[in-house]
């Protein structure tokens, strides 16, 4: 939440929208304080803390262009939200930005489900789990950014509150498109639990295990998410369920040649970097090689490591999960 981030203006990428892109209207906002994170919620919290319920919707008028460029960098907006995910760092916005028109040209409401995306088709509906504690919220996509350091996802406070983030402000997130215009995937039943406090039941569901690989890389827990039961749709309490946590890495580059790999293996090693190693994983039927760091504990950690990638022309480095 300490940070700047840009807002569109809704008019000025309305007047634009149909041609090459949209920039940035007026001037990035400024950090705006956020409240105590060991103060009681407000009860707007509690009254609206549940998740978005996904719907078709038609693109936004507004907010959607072929790209637009924010510090220099352009940005390209994706034809469809389908089969996205992504993990990486998320980040919050609240009272500073209430209230103020977002991208689609909806006002922010600090206490909805909603969020900020770079790329993806406005409005669009997401998953995000916290690869921390293993809650998990789902949030409509409204509005564009965050446009500092190597954030993926901007949420709500509520968003946030849910996922218990706001004390530090972060937290390492997967980030998973929900297709509104399908049927509900099939889940494997793990174990269905009672949160404190609550009547409700949630059922654990497990993800698809990783990839088969032939690395002498760590093993790691795939973490287990859980969803709404039926009879609860939109339960208040964010889904979770105990699980060992997922271990995390920076993964430097991947490559279809073994011998890129272990060159840039080879020269990050030469960096204040810890453990770096290279996996092998065969995806779509084609073998390929990933330069990983880690693991990872936290996001100053990550964030550490990525700065320095950055440093040694390493651009395009990321959060990863086995």
């Amino acid at each position: 939440m300490r940070r700047t981030r840009a807002v569109f203006a809704a008019v000025g990428c309305a007047a634009i929208a149909g041609s090459s892109g949209c920039a940035v209207t007026r001037p990035p906002a400024g950090a705006a304080p956020a409240p105590p994170a060991t103060a009681p919620l407000p009860a707007a919290v509690a009254e609206v803390g549940t998740d978005a319920i996904p719907k078709p919707e038609p693109k936004s008028r507004y907010g959607n262009p072929p790209f637009y460029d924010v510090f220099g960098k352009r940005y390209y907006v994706l034809s469809s939200s389908a089969d996205y995910v992504e993990r990486g760092v998320a980040s919050w916005y609240g009272p500073g930005f209430h209230q103020v028109k977002t991208s689609t040209g909806e006002l922010y409401d600090m206490y909805a489900m909603s969020a900020a995306h770079r790329t993806l088709p406005l409005p669009a509906y997401v998953r995000v789990t916290n690869l921390q504690n293993g809650r998990s919220v789902v949030v409509r996509v409204n509005d564009r950014g965050p446009f500092v350091g190597n954030r993926i996802i901007d949420l709500s406070y509520t968003a946030a509150a849910r996922l218990d983030m706001l004390r530090d402000g972060t937290a390492m997130v997967e980030v998973r498109s929900i297709d509104t215009g399908a049927p509900p995937p099939a889940t494997t039943t793990l174990a269905a639990v009672t949160p404190a406090g609550t009547g409700s039941s949630l059922i654990a569901t497990a993800e698809a295990a990783p990839l088969a690989s032939t690395s002498a890389a760590p093993a790691a827990e795939t973490p287990a998410v859980v969803t709404p039961s039926p009879a609860t749709p939109g339960a208040a309490t964010p889904t979770t369920v105990s699980a060992a946590k997922p271990v995390l890495f920076v993964q430097a580059g991947a490559f279809a040649d073994p011998a890129n790999a272990a060159r840039l293996a080879a020269r990050l090693r030469d960096g204040d970097y810890g453990r770096i190693f290279v996996r092998d994983d065969v995806i779509a039927g084609r073998k390929m090689y990933r330069v990983r760091i880690g693991p990872v504990a936290d996001v100053p950690s990550f964030d550490r490591i990525c700065a320095a990638l950055e440093r040694d022309g390493v651009h395009d480095a990321h959060l990863a999960m086995d």
